[in-house]
Formats: structure tokens, sequence, C-alpha cells
């Protein structure tokens, strides 16, 4: 299958960085990559030097994992953003901040990326009043993110009431009381708060 569906610790350890996958555990001391390192190769493997080819091959991968993006579909990000005005690396942590599973990720209403696909996919959540199941939808400046009347006695919207924004950015507004989001702006690199070097996926690409 294209989508990885094993442990996401182990895209973590593979990428040897933290790519907060599970929501709150990767903040607590349960996190695998605290506990037990990065790579899950044998222990008699010799560390190789990383070729250039292999840091941008790396790069690409942490932002593939972290926004659970397949192949194909970050190519064509990829490609949308090179069209783009401006600088091809930022263009494209732009368009993938405003995917409405990461910005439900971003509000706190999904614990994690995946929790927020699976929320979309059952219809749970609107944009503008209107019903959204597509995780990918680009949302643009001053679209509004809700939660459905029929979903808010679910058990998902109760514990989104109780959850806290690991990180809320200042390109979004949140209305805790109403569990209303909204997009402010687009975000720029400085408020894009993941440890990616963008640089290195347009090298990746350019070649």
């Amino acid at each position: 299958m294209a989508r990885h569906t094993g442990p996401v610790c182990r895209l973590c350890r593979r990428v040897e960085d933290k790519l907060f996958l599970k929501g709150q555990r990767c903040f607590s001391p349960k996190c695998t990559i605290d506990r037990r390192g990065a790579r899950p190769t044998p222990r008699s493997m010799r560390r190789r030097r990383i070729s250039d080819r292999g840091i941008q091959l790396r790069e690409k991968q942490k932002a593939r994992f972290t926004y659970g993006v397949l192949e194909r579909q970050f190519r064509r990000f990829f490609a949308e953003a090179s069209r783009l005005p401006g600088i091809t690396g930022e263009n494209l942590l732009q368009l993938l901040e405003r995917r409405l599973d990461n910005v439900l990720y971003r509000l706190g209403f999904a614990s994690s990326r995946a929790q927020g696909r699976q929320l979309i996919g059952h219809g749970h959540l609107q944009v503008n009043g209107r019903k959204v199941d597509i995780p990918s939808y680009l949302l643009k400046p001053g679209d509004t993110v809700s939660w459905r009347p029929a979903s808010q006695q679910d058990t998902p919207y109760q514990e989104a009431l109780q959850r806290q924004p690991a990180y809320l950015p200042g390109w979004l507004g949140l209305d805790k009381e109403k569990m209303e989001g909204r997009l402010l702006s687009i975000p720029t690199r400085a408020e894009v708060d993941v440890k990616l070097d963008e640089k290195a996926i347009v090298e990746y690409y350019a070649r």
C-alpha cells in the first residue's frame, strides 16, 4: 500500500527527528524517539556519512511524513508552489499549512493531523457553513472552520472542547466558545514552526 500503515514512530526515527505524529504522546516521556533514539536499524550497521542527495531526500521525506502527504500529491504541491510568485520553498510550506487537516491540528480540534484527516473524512467539519470532506482542501484568508451541528454531541467534539492547541500561530484565529477557527492571513515562514530545510527540498526536485 502507498500509505504508511505501520508504527508512525518509526518514521520519526527514520528521519532522526520528532515529527509530532501522535499528538500529546510526542510531548511526553513515552515518546519513542526519546526512549529508543533514532535510526531503527541493526546495531551492527556502521554509520555512514550522508551524501548531499541523501540530506535533500531526508528533508523531503520529513515534510511528507509531517503533513501526511503521499509522493504524487507532494509533487503536485511542489509544482503549484513553483508556479506561484515568491520563494518556492516558502510557497510550499504555505500550501501545506493551509491544508484543512493541518488547520484542524493547529486549532486543537484534532490531536494530530492524522486524526484531523479522519474527522474530515467522517464529515464532522464545515468550512464557511458548508460540509467539506477533503483533507487537502486549501483554506483562503477569511475562511472559517467549525463543527457541524450534528457532530457536537459526538466524542471527538467533546474531546476538542477540553483540548488546548499545542501551538496557535498568528495567522489563525480561534473562538473557543463557538469552537470556530478562522484563517486570518497566509502564513509566513517565521510563523511555521516545523523544523524543515525547504531549500534542500527545492534542490532535490531541481535535479
